[in-house]
């Protein structure tokens, strides 16, 4: 019997990068349908719908893509993005 061989993907090094953003309460829908559709790049979750808190999680080597897109978000379209230091 032939063992098949080991995945040839090889798996991303490091771990998720966790940032905290505020954002206007009417545009957490449209800020993580915008980051999510770049695929395995960030995922969004809302942390408080009441003060809208939303964590973004960011896919090693993607958070210089993800931060740009954001800050293009907020000067481009005038959307709400205040980062939690």
């Amino acid at each position: 019997m032939r063992m098949s061989s080991p995945s040839t993907i090889a798996p991303r090094q490091g771990s998720l990068t966790r940032r905290y953003f505020r954002v206007d309460r009417k545009e957490i829908g449209y800020i993580r349908f915008t980051l999510e559709s770049y695929a395995g790049m960030a995922m969004v979750t809302t942390v408080d719908p009441i003060a809208a808190w939303i964590e973004i999680s960011i896919s090693p080597g993607c958070e210089e893509t993800i931060l740009e897109l954001l800050a293009s978000l907020k000067s481009d379209e005038g959307l709400f993005i205040e980062q939690r230091l």
